[in-house]
């Protein structure tokens, strides 16, 4: 019994694995959640490039068309009804929603992978080091992680926004990811802690294997799925934040999104003027958005932990 159980945690070729471990990668696809959001946001995606080949993008910036026609079909406060010419209708300044919806939603997504992306790089980097050396280092990364998460993020970025003025997305984007890189931190900083003391690593140290090989070709590869879900937890919080921003004015206001659509609404009065489309039309792909994201979150939360999996 004593040599089975050595033989199952002895290195193997490329790196020391469990087999639990390794059973976590068999078949990510069968995941409904996971499937389910990629294909959510694949159509969306599909949908958008349709639309850049199929319809005249330029309408989302200039305005060129009757202002405030609703969608086919429908009719406004003023008795005008919409023309199949704008399948969306239009806004206040005659500006397309289709094409709006088309150049403003990858742009709104955009933002959030930039900010997630720098945030999970930061996040991986500081938790790794954190839960593998410990000690005094430990202890400074997770005083300052406590500490970033204790910090009205929103405020402060609205805050940083009033002082430098209008700024561009990818600015917007940077500024976000100051305050994405706590979470990914101590959520990277539990597992690597707790996969440090699992046999198949202690068996690697005692090996002698060095300390980048445990590094990289022990704990990394394990840890694919929890980054997984951790980024994508990230890109949400970037897109709410962003969104927050537009919809309270702090955004790039001559740049086509989602929030700063939203905000024109609010700010023209489209809610009390019955002009829905407006408004809900962006709200709505937000909310697809946000669904998608959420779908795949759980499904690599499920690939990642064995009990969810059997749980659903």
């Amino acid at each position: 019994m004593a040599e089975d159980k050595k033989v199952k945690d002895a290195p193997v070729a490329g790196g020391t694995k469990q087999a639990g471990v390794l059973n976590r990668f068999d078949n990510p696809w069968l995941n409904w959640k996971f499937l389910s959001g990629a294909g959510i946001l694949g159509f969306l995606f599909f949908l958008i490039f349709l639309g850049y080949q199929l319809w005249d993008t330029n309408l989302a910036l200039s305005a060129r068309s009757p202002l405030n026609l609703p969608p086919p079909g429908f009719t406004n406060w003023r008795g005008q009804e919409g023309v199949p010419e704008h399948p969306l209708g239009t806004e206040n300044s005659g500006r397309d929603m289709l094409a709006l919806i088309i150049v403003g939603t990858p742009r709104t997504i955009m933002v959030g992978v930039i900010a997630a992306t720098v945030g999970m790089l930061i996040g991986i980097l500081l938790g790794f080091m954190a839960g593998f050396l410990g000690g005094l280092f430990d202890d400074v990364i997770r005083l300052a992680v406590d500490i970033m998460i204790t910090i009205p993020s929103l405020l402060v970025l609205i805050v940083i926004q009033a002082v430098l003025g209008r700024v561009d997305l990818l600015t917007m984007a940077l500024l976000i990811s100051i305050f994405s890189w706590a979470t990914p931190t101590r959520y990277i900083r539990a597992q690597v802690l707790s996969m440090r003391e699992s046999g198949y690593v202690q068996m690697a140290r005692l090996s002698g294997v060095p300390v980048r090989d445990i590094m990289f070709k022990e704990i990394m590869p394990n840890l694919l799925p929890y980054l997984g879900a951790s980024y994508i937890g990230n890109m949400q919080g970037a897109i709410i934040s962003m969104v927050g921003l537009e919809v309270l004015g702090f955004g790039p206001q001559r740049i086509p999104s989602l929030g700063v659509a939203i905000f024109f609404s609010i700010e023209a009065g489209a809610l009390f003027r019955n002009m829905w489309w407006w408004w809900g039309i962006p709200t709505v792909i937000l909310a697809i958005v946000f669904v998608a994201l959420l779908l795949i979150n759980l499904g690599l939360d499920e690939i990642a932990n064995p009990r969810l999996r059997k749980a659903s």
